[in-house]
C-alpha cells in the first residue's frame, strides 16, 4: 500500500474519531454541549500535533528515536513553575486562577529558558547534541528535585491544585487559549515544513548532509527552537504528556518506512490525533472519568519505551 493511501485513511479515521466524539450522545443539547467539546477537540488536535511534529524533528537531528524534546527539561520546568507560585503565592493567586496569565507565564519562562539553554551552549561555536542532552536531563532532574521538595512542605489543601497541573486534562481547556495556541503552533509548523528537505538529508548524519550542502548548524539551531516552542505551548495549554510523542513518532517510523519528513510527520499527527480524541472518548464513555487520559497514554508510553530500549540493545 502507498504512503499516500495509508494517510488518507489515517485522516479519514481521525475524522471518525472526532466525529464520534463530538456527537455522541448529544440528545440534543447541541447548543451547550457542541461548542464545548468543539474547543476540547481543537486542543486536542493542537496538541497531538504540536508534539508529534517536534518530537519527529527532535529524533532526527538528534539521529536517537527514543528520545523526546521533553528531556532538556520543559516538562520539568512547567511543574516547578507551577509549584513554585503555588507555594508561595498560594493556590488563590491570580497566576493561577486566571488560565490566560498562567498561559502566557508559562510558555514565555519555558521559551526563555530554552534559548538561553541554547545560547550558552552553542555560544562558543558548534557543540555536539548530546552534550546539550547531557545538560538538559541534569536540568531536568535538577528541577523535579525542587519541585519534589517543596510539595513536601506545601499546605495538603494547595497540594490538590498542584497535582491537578502534573497531568494532562483537556476538560477545563479556554477557548481563548485554544486560539492563542493555534496561531503559534500554526506559524511554527509552516516555519519548520519550509526544512523538511533539509530534515530528510539530516537524517543521514552531520558529515553527510554537510557535504550535500546543508547549513547544519542552522537547521538544527533552528529546529530546536521550534521543538521547545510547540512543546512548550502544548504543556501550558493542556499539561505535560511524557511520553506521547514517543509513542506517536515511533508509530509513524514502522508504519510508513520513508525517509520523507513531510510524510512521517503528517503521519505522526494524525496518529497523535486518532490517540489523543479515541482515548479522550474511551476515558469518558467507557472509565466515566475514573482516570485520566495521560496516566494510560504514559502507562503505554512507559511499557513502549522499555520496548525500545530493549530492541535497540538486541540490535546493537
Amino acid at each position: 500500500m502507498r504512503n499516500s493511501t495509508k494517510l488518507i485513511i489515517l485522516i479519514l479515521l481521525a475524522a471518525l474519531f472526532c466525529g464520534l466524539y463530538l456527537f455522541h450522545g448529544l440528545n440534543g443539547s447541541f447548543d451547550y454541549a457542541l461548542p464545548r467539546r468543539g474547543i476540547k477537540v481543537t486542543a486536542m488536535v493542537l496538541t497531538g500535533v504540536a508534539i508529534a511534529f517536534s518530537t519527529v524533528i527532535f529524533q532526527t537531528i538528534t539521529h536517537n528515536r527514543i528520545l523526546t524534546p521533553s528531556i532538556i527539561g520543559l516538562d520539568s520546568l512547567y511543574l516547578l513553575l507551577q509549584t513554585v507560585v503555588i507555594f508561595f503565592l498560594g493556590a488563590n493567586h491570580v497566576t493561577i486562577v486566571n488560565q490566560h496569565v498562567n498561559f502566557v507565564l508559562s510558555v514565555g519562562t519555558m521559551i526563555v529558558f530554552a534559548l538561553l539553554l541554547y545560547r550558552l551552549l552553542f555560544r562558543k561555536g558548534s557543540q555536539p547534541v548530546y552534550f546539550l542532552l547531557l545538560v538538559g536531563i541534569i536540568v531536568g532532574t535538577f528541577f523535579g528535585s525542587i519541585s519534589t521538595f517543596l510539595q513536601v512542605l506545601i499546605d495538603p489543601n494547595e497540594f490538590m491544585r498542584v497535582q491537578d497541573k502534573m497531568f494532562a486534562s483537556f476538560n477545563n481547556v479556554s477557548g481563548d487559549l485554544v486560539w492563542w495556541a493555534l496561531a503559534i503552533i500554526a506559524i511554527a509548523i509552516v516555519i519548520g515544513m519550509r526544512f523538511s528537505n533539509e530534515l530528510d538529508v539530516l537524517s543521514l548524519g552531520r558529515d553527510t548532509a554537510i557535504n550535500l550542502g546543508v547549513p547544519y548548524d542552522k537547521v538544527v539551531k533552528m529546529m530546536l527552537v521550534l521543538s521547545a516552542v510547540l512543546i512548550a505551548v502544548s504543556t501550558a495549554l493542556v499539561g505535560p504528556i511524557t511520553f506521547f510523542g514517543l509513542i506517536v513518532a515511533n508509530l509513524s517510523y514502522q508504519f510508513f518506512k520513508t525517509y520523507k519528513h513531510s510524510i512521517l510527520i503528517a503521519g505522526a499527527s494524525v496518529m497523535s490525533v486518532i490517540a489523543l480524541v479515541g482515548g479522550q472518548w474511551v476515558v469518558e464513555r467507557v472509565f466515566t472519568f475514573s482516570t485520566t487520559l495521560s496516566v494510560i497514554i504514559n502507562f503505554v508510553g512507559g511499557v513502549y519505551f522499555i520496548y525500545l530500549l530493549l530492541k535497540e540493545s538486541r540490535s546493537a
